[in-house]
């Protein structure tokens, strides 16, 4: 898991590391991210509407390639962020995506309260498990003017 600096983002220091506490935080508090898989040689990025549990992310979706290419894969990467006026912050997850099979998996994902944002039906619930866990928040500002870059 990470080891990290303490979140204490400033001008002077406009990127800092997230620890591993901070970026759950950060992945619970927004519904939106992106998977990204790959399939016949292609990166396959898709969006998803997902929770938190268990340290976990769960997603649902149908039958097709967000599914199959999830499942298929050994590793998957998962990518949420967010940002304001003042700066942002940017979560990846590294893991393994698995279709839930069994009536226990399945009641305890819908205990989750995930439902589908789009008017379709979304009957498999997948959950990424992390190996790994990074995050960085960001303060917005200007770019440095270079007086200080040696050639």
């Amino acid at each position: 898991k990470i080891v990290c600096m303490d979140a204490t983002t400033t001008p002077e220091t406009p990127v800092t590391e997230l620890t591993e506490a901070e970026s759950w935080d950060r992945l619970s508090g927004v519904s939106l991210g992106r998977l990204v898989t790959t399939v016949g040689g292609w990166t396959e990025i898709f969006p998803v509407n997902y929770v938190v549990q268990h340290h976990t992310l769960l997603f649902r979706t149908a039958e097709g390639t967000k599914l199959l290419t999830a499942v298929l894969n050994k590793h998957v990467v998962f990518e949420a962020d967010d940002h304001n006026v003042a700066g942002g912050w940017s979560v990846v997850l590294r893991g393994t995506a698995r279709l839930l099979a069994t009536a226990a998996e399945i009641e305890e994902a819908e205990q989750a309260g995930l439902y589908p944002w789009v008017a379709t039906q979304k009957l498999r619930f997948v959950r990424v498990t992390p190996d790994t866990l990074t995050g960085r928040q960001f303060v917005f500002g200007p770019e440095p003017d270079g007086t200080a870059l040696v050639s």
